[in-house]
């Protein structure tokens, strides 16, 4: 898929402060890609980079096959972009934001009306559509935000914490929007945010970020590889193994430690590769096998590993 950002050397200073540190750094079409990192660690002075709200330092940005500083206008007309605290006209209703934003995002007049219901009932905001905007919680004024943001049908979709506010129901109702998105409609989605589980669970790949740094990029099953070179596998028995199965299965090429919790017998191998013999292995030496499990890194252990390594 072609890449709809990119970065190469992506530099921002303010006076002596380096937000940006040499981000280099390709969105492809349709993926949804995160951007984690504590307070500071340059994740929206990147999005306003892109967008063309700020002048890089050095290097240099492109979305969409366009330049953000020099047409700027043309950018923003194919991006929306969602700020961790939303900016609404708290004495209008609910449907004259939308009506007023959709003017200014040159919205034909003809189907604006029609789009902003769409996006209300969407966001389940249809009942209190004449009601201002400076009445409503602290999670439907979100979910009022994001609605202005997918209004123009945006290329590009920048979400900085989307469910930050939100109940459970509310949170869960948006992420599914994200998805749906991302494999359905053929958006391509920047997701900034702290919630690592909502990144797993969302973000085909992630940027670590640190102090204006990528400490890491890839997918999550990529950069757990890289951190952690050994994997543990456990392996369901229907019974209790032979006393010499442990043993032997020690002395297995590839094999580094062998745990048995009562019919689960766990395995820590030097590589992905060694999984299928050492598997092989513990049939051959009298394992009853009913399942066997690899586990997986989560984005949280992850996430903390690189920036324990970064400090």
């Amino acid at each position: 898929m072609p890449a709809v950002i990119q970065a190469e050397n992506l530099t921002r200073y303010f006076g002596s402060l380096k937000a940006v540190d040499g981000l280099t750094f390709a969105v492809e079409a349709g993926e949804v890609f995160g951007m984690l990192g504590p307070n500071g660690a340059g994740k929206t002075t990147t999005v306003r980079l892109i967008n063309g709200l700020l002048a890089p330092s050095s290097g240099t940005i492109r979305a969409l096959g366009l330049d953000p500083l020099a047409q700027g206008d043309r950018v923003r007309a194919q991006t929306g972009v969602l700020t961790e605290t939303p900016s609404l006209y708290e004495r209008l209703s609910a449907r004259d934001n939308l009506l007023l934003f959709g003017k200014l995002y040159h919205v034909p007049k003809d189907k604006l009306a029609a789009r902003v219901d769409a996006m209300l009932a969407e966001l389940g905001l249809s009942e209190r559509a004449n009601d201002k905007a400076g009445g409503y919680s602290k999670g439907m004024k979100q979910r009022l935000a994001i609605a202005r943001a997918l209004l123009h049908e945006p290329q590009i979709l920048f979400l900085d914490e989307p469910t930050a506010g939100l109940d459970p129901e509310a949170a869960r109702h948006v992420t599914e929007l994200i998805e749906q998105l991302s494999t359905e409609r053929g958006r391509t989605v920047m997701l900034c945010t702290h919630n690592l589980t909502e990144a797993q669970r969302l973000c085909d790949r992630v940027a670590v970020m640190n102090q204006g740094r990528a400490l890491a990029l890839g997918t999550p099953a990529q950069l757990a590889h890289e951190l952690w070179r050994s994997i543990w596998v456990d392996i369901e028995l229907r019974t209790p193994p032979p006393d010499a199965l442990f043993t032997n299965l020690r002395g297995v090429a590839g094999v580094k430690e062998v745990k048995l919790d009562k019919l689960t017998l766990a395995v820590q191998v030097d590589a992905e590769d060694a999984i299928p013999h050492t598997v092989a292995q513990v049939a051959a030496l009298g394992g009853q096998i009913m399942r066997v499990n690899p586990r997986q890194h989560s984005l949280e252990e992850i996430y903390f590993e690189l920036q324990k390594q970064n400090r």
